[in-house]
C-alpha cells in the first residue's frame, strides 16, 4: 500500500487530453509539475460524472498553482472521448484496462453494491508534488467538496 512519501510508480496509459487529442501519457513526463491522480469506477454514471465535472470546473486553479489533472479509469479512449466531450471536461483521462496501474497505486478491491461483492476501481485520489513524491491520498473518497479540499491541500503546501 502506496504512503505519503512514497514515489508514485510510473505508468505509461493511452489518454485523451482536455483538447480531446488522443495520446499517451507517462507519469514521469509531468516530473517538475504537481500531479492530481483521482481513480474513479467509470465514464458518465452520476458519481463520477461529478468528480470530473468538480475537478474540470478548478481546472484553471490547479494550472495556476501547476498541477496537472489526471483522471483514470479501466473506461476506453472511445468512451473517454464521449465523456470528455459531453461533459466539457478541462483535463486528461486515461485508460487503465488492465487495472495494472489501478492495483499498483491501492485503487483496485473490493467493493459492495446492494449486498452483493465485486472486484473494481476504488475512488481514490493522490497529490503527487514536483519531485514525484506522493504527499497526500485520500482513500474512500466522498465526491461532494473533495476537489476543492485536493486544490486545499496543494495551497497549503505552497506556504
Amino acid at each position: 500500500m502506496l504512503q505519503i512519501g512514497d514515489i508514485a510508480p510510473d505508468f505509461t496509459l493511452p489518454c485523451i487530453d482536455s483538447a480531446a487529442m488522443p495520446a499517451t501519457l507517462a507519469l514521469a513526463s509531468l516530473r517538475g509539475q504537481a500531479v492530481v491522480i483521482f481513480f474513479y469506477p467509470r465514464d458518465a454514471t452520476s458519481t463520477c460524472t461529478r468528480e470530473a465535472q468538480d475537478f474540470s470546473r478548478l481546472a484553471a486553479e490547479f494550472a495556476a498553482r501547476g498541477a496537472h489533472l489526471v483522471g483514470i479509469s479501466k473506461d476506453s479512449i472511445a468512451a473517454h472521448t464521449r465523456f470528455q466531450q459531453r461533459q466539457s471536461l478541462r483535463l486528461t483521462l486515461a485508460s487503465d484496462a488492465g487495472s495494472d496501474t489501478c492495483e499498483r497505486y491501492g485503487a483496485w478491491g473490493q467493493k459492495m453494491l446492494y449486498g452483493r461483492t465485486y472486484t473494481g476501481i476504488l475512488r481514490t485520489t493522490f497529490l503527487i508534488d514536483r519531485a514525484g513524491r506522493i504527499t497526500a491520498i485520500w482513500r474512500g473518497v466522498k465526491v461532494a467538496g473533495h476537489a476543492e479540499a485536493v486544490l486545499a491541500a496543494i495551497q497549503s503546501t505552497e506556504n
